[in-house]
């Protein structure tokens, strides 16, 4: 049996298989998923799972250098915001445009993993990191001032 606590087989594989900057999306029940993407479908009713429910083991299992939502969540859903922050404390955060959301980055994205969630503006976007004090620790190696302030924590 697995240690951790992520027993989805389908949602493990897909963070394995996450390298260095490829984008990982965590949407709310109505997102327009397109056909070519690889979808992981978790709803199972309104609000099952939310997102505070998928987000938080994706949390402890992958890394995340930056973390993506809609420009307008802070104005139009501010405690989602608040919970998306908490879980992924210490990533870096940027908005984009909601329709670049459903359209671009829904077209970049190695996985796409919908939840039940009814969050207005409930689309999160992980972008995959690296381990930064695992990858400069060997003797010689100098981080770039991007990453020196995360070599600490």
């Amino acid at each position: 049996m697995n240690r951790n606590r992520l027993l989805n087989a389908e949602l493990s594989h897909a963070i394995a298989m996450m390298g260095h900057g490829d984008l990982m999306i965590v949407c709310d029940a109505g997102f327009p998923i397109p056909s070519s993407a690889w979808r992981i479908d978790l709803a199972i009713a309104p609000d099952l799972p939310d997102l505070e429910t998928v987000l938080t083991p994706i949390a402890a299992n992958l890394i995340c250098e930056r973390v993506g939502y809609a420009d307008t969540l802070a104005k139009h859903n501010p405690r989602l915001l608040e919970k998306v922050r908490r879980i992924f404390k210490g990533a870096d955060f940027e908005t984009a445009k909601h329709e670049t959301i459903l359209t671009e980055m829904a077209a970049k994205a190695k996985v796409i993993v919908r939840t039940g969630a009814f969050d207005p503006w409930g689309n999160i976007l992980l972008y995959s990191g690296v381990d930064v004090p695992a990858w400069f620790s060997k003797d010689g190696t100098v981080p770039p001032d991007y990453y020196a302030k995360k070599m600490k924590g």
